[in-house]
């Protein structure tokens, strides 16, 4: 399986590096950017070093601000190697990547056999746990309005 994570976390950096040119319509930065082009030059690079000072729509800033919470359920639902033993077993290799955050009781559990904390990666007994095989529900949503970008996989859909 490909990873959606990072292929998520590249899509945010994108929208990231794109973020100071979305404005709404009545932003006062587009007065500013109908003169001449030394002018449009002179506004953009205003801009850049200081966005307040040219943008009255907070547009740039509300799209920083939910990349931020898009980074922070991504960090929360990172897929993680787990030893598995069942039907959850993907490679057949006894291990699957798993989300921790999306534990569900709902959901059929299936045995995780951890290590305790510091003794390696030796499979030690384990208990009955329901993670949610990665990638995740909330990862797929997340990557979702994304897919008409290069490198979205149909089988990531929700």
């Amino acid at each position: 399986m490909d990873n959606l994570a990072k292929w998520l976390g590249a899509q945010l950096d994108k929208d990231a590096s794109n973020a100071s040119s979305w404005h709404t319509l009545g932003c006062d930065i587009h007065a500013y950017l109908e003169g001449d082009a030394e002018s449009v030059k002179a506004t953009m690079a205003m801009f850049h070093a200081a966005p307040g000072a040219v943008c009255d729509c907070g547009v740039p800033a509300r799209v920083l601000r939910e990349i931020d919470a898009k980074r922070q359920l991504l960090v929360l639902h990172a897929p993680e190697r787990a030893v598995v033993d069942g039907a959850c077993d993907q490679s057949g290799t006894g291990e699957t990547q798993v989300c921790r955050t999306c534990g569900n009781e709902a959901v059929e559990p299936w045995v995780n056999r951890r290590p305790p904390e510091g003794e390696g990666d030796e499979v030690a007994e384990g208990v009955a746990l329901p993670y949610a095989v990665a990638p995740c529900a909330t990862l797929r949503l997340l990557a979702l309005p994304y897919a008409d970008r290069p490198g979205y996989h149909e089988d990531w859909r929700p």
